[in-house]
Parts: structure tokens; sequence; C-alpha cells
């Protein structure tokens, strides 16, 4: 940035003293104009990037530890609004003024069965659950086999023994309006930064 020299007005004639006001002035006008239109740009980027954050990309805090090991209290994760889930998919829904995660089980019109040792069947098949640790028939309030409503989705924690899920009458099978939306990935801690 250059120096501002001091000028003795005495010494100056009247006519270069008036350039220097006017170029002074344009340059302040300039420099107004470029600080409104970039702070207005900022606010706009920003608007868009909340409004597609909380429409389509909701960032959430994982609570309690139903999911765990695969979600633990603390990680924050990104979720993609949709309604086209399949088995395998963890999800995040309202229940009682609450957001919820669980991994879906099966969907509409499906058959559950679960058996004592915690062995899941969905359709008389049984499911492959790599992502479980410890299978456990937990804490279960209703007869099998169970058929899944219409429009509604059948869900459970990873942490079967300690989850309350759609194993109880509580919560039950989560319609498709309540669903926030699959959970794609873990943002934080940055050391498990990646896909679910």
């Amino acid at each position: 940035m250059k120096k501002r020299e001091k000028v003795n007005l005495a010494d100056m004639p009247s006519l270069e003293l008036l350039e220097k006001e006017r170029d002074r002035v344009r340059h302040n006008s300039r420099y107004r104009k470029t600080l409104r239109s970039t702070v207005n740009v900022l606010i706009v980027v920003a608007a868009v990037a909340i409004l597609a954050a909380t429409l389509w990309l909701p960032v959430l805090r994982i609570y309690g530890t139903s999911m765990t090991p695969n979600l633990e209290a603390g990680d924050i994760v990104l979720s993609m609004k949709g309604s086209d889930f399949k088995t395998g998919d963890v999800v995040a829904f309202y229940y009682n003024n609450k957001i919820l995660v669980k991994r879906v089980i099966a969907g509409p019109g499906d058959w559950v069965y679960i058996d004592d040792d915690g062995n899941v069947f969905v359709n008389g098949q049984e499911l492959d659950e790599p992502y479980v640790q410890e299978k456990a028939l937990g804490e279960t309030d209703i007869e099998y086999p169970y058929q899944v409503p219409e429009k509604r989705w059948f869900v459970m924690g990873d942490h079967r023994s300690v989850s309350l899920d759609s194993r109880t009458r509580a919560i039950g099978c989560i319609a498709e309006e309540m669903i926030v939306g699959r959970l794609e990935g873990r943002i934080w801690p940055l050391n498990k930064i990646g896909k679910i």
C-alpha cells in the first residue's frame, strides 16, 4: 500500500488540489461498492448453504449407545433426504421430539422374525448382519412373525441388547413422513470421517 505524502496545501495550485480530492472521493466510493457487493454475495452463499443443509443434507449429532460400535455418542453425521431405503441403510427419524438413529431391517409388507438367539429373518431368509457384534433378542413386546405395515419401516439399533426400536410397540415401525433421511457419512471425529 502506498504511503500518503504530506502535502503542503499552500504550495499546491487549487486545480491540483481539486483533482486529488476528486480521486480520493472516487476511490472511497469504489471501495464501498466493492465491499457492499462482497458482503451481499457472502450473505446469499451462506443462506443457500443453510437452506441446502436444512432441506437436503441435515447434519446430525449422535447421542446414546444404541448404534455402537458403528456410531458412538458425539459422532456428527451427514444425512440425505429421500424415501428409497433398503435393508442395512441407517436412517434418522423423529420420535417424541427427538431424532433417533437406527438401521433399516425390513420395508413395507415384509415379514420379520427374530429368534431367541437374536437371529433376524426377513421373508423367511436370515439377514447377513456384519455390522452387529453381539446378537440379542433385546426388549420386544410384539408377536413374531410380524408383518411391516404399508408405508412403514422396521428398524433396529446395532447394539441389539440395549436398543429400543421397532421390536417394541412404544416405538414400532417408522412412518415414511417421520424419517429425516438416510445417513451417508460421518464428518466428526476427523479420524473416523467416511461412509457409514
